[in-house]
């Protein structure tokens, strides 16, 4: 990695120090005010928008399928000489883990658990039904498979072709440059990186704070520490200041190691539960959930419930698009630096196909071994009507052997997890901080990760404290991930656009009579004078 002086990008570091920094002390002033606020917009945005926030998934999937199976889908990163970085282990490693942190870790239980138990009543589903499993089953497929990480695909590919095969600076507004040509390099572009920036690190607090809670809860069971306040303000301090160590030795060092052993952990851990688990259950259940996942998928993917009004898709579908459209701009920046001499295809299975895969695999042994408890008298939903969704995880592992060496483990690889992502968030975060332009190897100073790291965990912690009892910590991390990813919603449709003309546009770039460069203070060049009739 090169690692060099850089000069702060004062157009993105001052807004958003600012607004951050007025947010945290807001939410310690004045805490009922930044609830207050918080829930105005998802509001807002559930009522009016939430169709869209339906919709949009299906169209990023649809445009990832058709670069896939196009012919643009050979087109290689970096032009027909580049050479790949990362092998294809350590490529899936970082963007599995980069991309669902402690996610699958929280809700591998406690939402398939939820589902069954209590489905939404507008749907006249019975609780522990077979209807009600199957629901639970495509439900969570549907959140944590191909339409989130196809928001991730689309937005990577967009930055990559435009860093890569453009030559455009190294920023997610790059994309646009379709659109808006040369503005991207001035106010278009400190627009679009504050609005990204603004959204991750909304975010990451959000995820820190779904964490922090778990791993309170294992903490309380294990050790008989009491939970709340105190103990969320310890771990915080102790996931900040891990990931912040790990972000500080680079892309290259941190991340690769920190990916390395989080996907082989979570690989053992889903061997476990399968073989020490209901094994022909979670067979038999999976099979036929992925049946009624591709059965129903548009179906679910589409409800809104505007006649009887439930809550239910703001909470849980509108949630997920939010927190994942959130992250999309900058994983898309971010997994710019891991695919250089890959095609879009290679880029496409890597980044949407094996995830998604792994996803559908991890809830249907985690999901259907739950489920199996749950009706034969385990009693999971109690346990998580009583102390709040964040134990679900640790319920469920006092059914296995080795409960609580499993529980342990289950607190590190939370740990590692959230530090993965928070990471390499951390690293893309304070580059877009720094006037990097196209250098897709600059290391942005430690003070700047330092900086941010901080206020993201600050964002967390103020945000769990900060609803006055009027929701649950865990609804507060969803609201703040709803209102981080309102805004990004018109800008990665807008970026989706952009990809498909920036590449239908430029199909020829690697012909031998037609070639196409953009560079930093030039506009496009095209040479040829059949392609100049175009």
């Amino acid at each position: 990695m090169i690692k060099n002086k850089a000069k702060i990008r004062k157009s993105i570091f001052i807004p958003m120090g600012i607004i951050f920094v007025s947010a945290i002390l807001t939410g310690i002033v004045a805490p009922e005010a930044l609830y207050n606020g918080e829930n105005a917009i998802v509001e807002f945005a559930f009522k009016n928008f939430g169709w869209l926030f339906q919709i949009s998934g299906n169209i990023f999937l649809a445009l990832c399928v058709y670069l896939m199976f196009s012919k643009y889908g050979n087109i290689k990163f970096g032009g027909k000489d580049a050479k790949p970085t990362y092998s294809y282990w350590n490529w899936f490693a970082i963007t599995l883990t980069a991309g669902i942190a402690t996610g699958i870790l929280f809700w591998g239980i406690a939402e398939p658990i939820t589902h069954f138990m209590n489905p939404p009543k507008v749907l006249g589903i019975a609780a522990k039904s077979e209807e009600a499993a199957m629901f639970a089953m495509t439900t969570v497929f549907i959140h944590w498979t191909f339409i989130p990480y196809a928001m991730y695909s689309i937005a990577g590919i967009g930055i990559a072709y435009a860093v890569y095969n453009m030559k455009l600076p190294y920023q997610v507004s790059s994309v646009l440059y379709p659109i808006f040509g040369d503005k991207i390099k001035g106010t278009v572009g400190a627009v679009v990186d504050n609005l990204c920036l603004f959204a991750m690190a909304g975010a990451v607090a959000a995820i820190l704070g779904v964490g922090t809670m778990q791993i309170g809860s294992g903490l309380n069971i294990l050790t008989g520490i009491k939970t709340g306040k105190t103990l969320w303000l310890i771990i915080i301090i102790v996931i900040v200041v891990t990931y912040i160590a790990f972000s500080y030795t680079g892309v290259s060092k941190g991340v690769r190691w920190l990916a390395d052993k989080n996907s082989k952990i979570f690989l053992a851990l889903m061997a476990f539960i399968f073989v020490f688990g209901p094994t022909a259950f979670i067979l038999n259940l999976g099979t036929q959930g992925v049946g009624d996942f591709v059965q129903n998928f548009f179906v679910r993917t589409s409800f809104t419930s505007p006649i009887n009004g439930s809550d239910w898709p703001r909470w849980w579908p509108i949630y997920y698009w939010a927190i994942w459209l959130a992250y999309a701009p900058l994983e898309g920046l971010f997994f710019t630096m891991l695919c250089k001499g890959r095609t879009i295809k290679q880029f496409l299975i890597v980044n949407l196909v094996l995830p998604s895969l792994f996803g559908l695999v991890w809830f249907s042994v985690f999901g259907g071994a739950a489920i199996h408890l749950q009706l034969s008298g385990a009693n999971l939903w109690s346990t998580i009507q009583d102390k709040g969704l964040e134990v679900s995880l640790f319920a469920f592992l006092k059914n296995f052997p080795l409960s609580t060496l499993m529980s342990w483990i289950i607190i590190f690889t939370i740990i590692i997890s959230i530090s993965t992502l928070c990471d390499s968030m951390t690293a893309t975060i304070a580059s877009l901080s720094t006037a990097t332009n196209n250098d897709t190897d600059f290391e942005a100073p430690g003070y700047l990760k330092i900086f941010w790291g901080t206020v993201m965990g600050a964002m967390a912690i103020v945000n769990i404290l900060c609803s006055g009892g009027k929701i649950s910590g865990i609804d507060a991390t969803k609201q703040i991930a709803t209102v981080a990813g309102f805004p990004i919603l018109f800008l990665m449709l807008l970026m989706a656009y952009s990809t498909i003309v920036m590449i239908v546009k430029n199909e020829k770039l690697d012909s031998p009579n037609y070639h196409k460069t953009v560079h930093l203070d030039e506009k496009v060049t095209v040479n040829d004078e059949d392609a100049m009739m175009m």
